[in-house]
C-alpha cells in the first residue's frame, strides 16, 4: 500500500453525512481566519503577558494546521490531480517550510525582543502568499474533482488529524506521509506536555472559533 492510499481510501470508506460538516475549502479557510485573528491579537495585546499568550495560541494553531495539510490534503491532491497535483503540493510544501522556519524562531522569542514583530510580519507575508496559492490554485482544482461528500470527508479527516499532531514548529521534520507520520508521533507527546507549562489566552478571549482551535491544556 502506498503512502497515499490510506488517505484517499478514507474519502470513500468514511463519508461525511452531517450537513453541518464543512468542505475541505471551508475547513482550511476557517483555520486561515483563526490564525490571522491570533496574529492580530498578538499585535493588539496591551501587555507582554497577553502577547505571549497569543503567540502561544498562534503557534499552536499554525503548527497543527500546516502538518495536517501535508498529511491529508496534499496526498489527495497528488493522487487525484496527477502530475499537476504533485507540482502544486511541492510548491505548498516549500512555502510551508519558509513559514515553519520562522515560526520555529518566533515560538519562544519574547515579544519584547526588537526582532519579534518584524519576524512575525515576515512570517505572515509568507503565510499569506501560501494562502493565496491554495485559494487560487489548489482549492478550485481539488473541489472540482471531489464530490461534496468526499470534500466533507477530507475536511473531517483534516480536523481529526490535527488532534494528534505536534503543537510546535519542527522544520527539520520530514513533510511527506509515513515519514512525517512517524516524526509527528515522536514530537506530539512532548509538545503536548510542554503546553501544560505554557500560558494561553482564556477561552473567553478566543471569540467564535472552532472547538478544535482551543488547546486542551487548561
Amino acid at each position: 500500500m502506498s503512502a497515499l492510499e490510506p488517505v484517499v481510501a478514507k474519502l470513500t470508506s468514511d463519508p461525511a453525512h452531517d450537513e453541518d460538516q464543512p468542505t475541505i475549502s471551508e475547513a482550511i479557510g476557517a483555520d486561515h481566519g483563526a490564525i490571522d485573528l491570533y496574529a492580530e491579537n498578538i499585535k493588539n495585546a496591551s501587555t507582554s503577558q497577553e502577547k505571549i499568550e497569543w503567540r502561544n495560541q498562534f503557534t499552536w494553531a499554525l503548527a497543527r494546521h500546516a502538518v495536517s495539510e501535508e498529511l491529508t490534503m496534499y496526498p489527495v491532491m497528488e493522487k487525484k490531480l496527477g502530475q499537476k497535483g504533485k507540482e502544486l503540493a511541492d510548491v505548498d510544501r516549500e512555502q510551508h517550510m519558509a513559514v515553519k522556519k520562522n515560526l520555529y524562531k518566533l515560538q519562544d522569542m519574547s515579544p519584547d525582543n526588537k526582532e519579534f514583530f518584524p519576524l512575525l510580519d515576515t512570517l505572515l507575508t509568507d503565510l499569506h502568499e501560501h494562502i493565496e496559492h491554495e485559494v487560487k490554485e489548489d482549492m478550485p482544482r481539488l473541489e472540482e474533482i471531489l464530490t461534496r461528500e468526499e470534500s466533507k470527508s477530507l475536511a473531517n479527516y483534516f480536523e481529526k488529524t490535527k488532534l494528534i499532531l505536534p503543537t510546535r514548529s519542527h522544520p527539520s521534520a520530514p513533510n511527506k506521509p509515513y515519514f512525517e507520520n512517524f516524526a509527528a508521533m515522536l514530537a506530539a507527546p512532548m509538545d503536548k506536555f510542554m503546553d501544560l507549562l505554557r500560558a494561553f489566552p482564556d477561552e473567553g478571549k478566543l471569540g467564535d472559533v472552532s472547538a478544535n482551535e482551543v488547546p486542551a491544556v487548561r
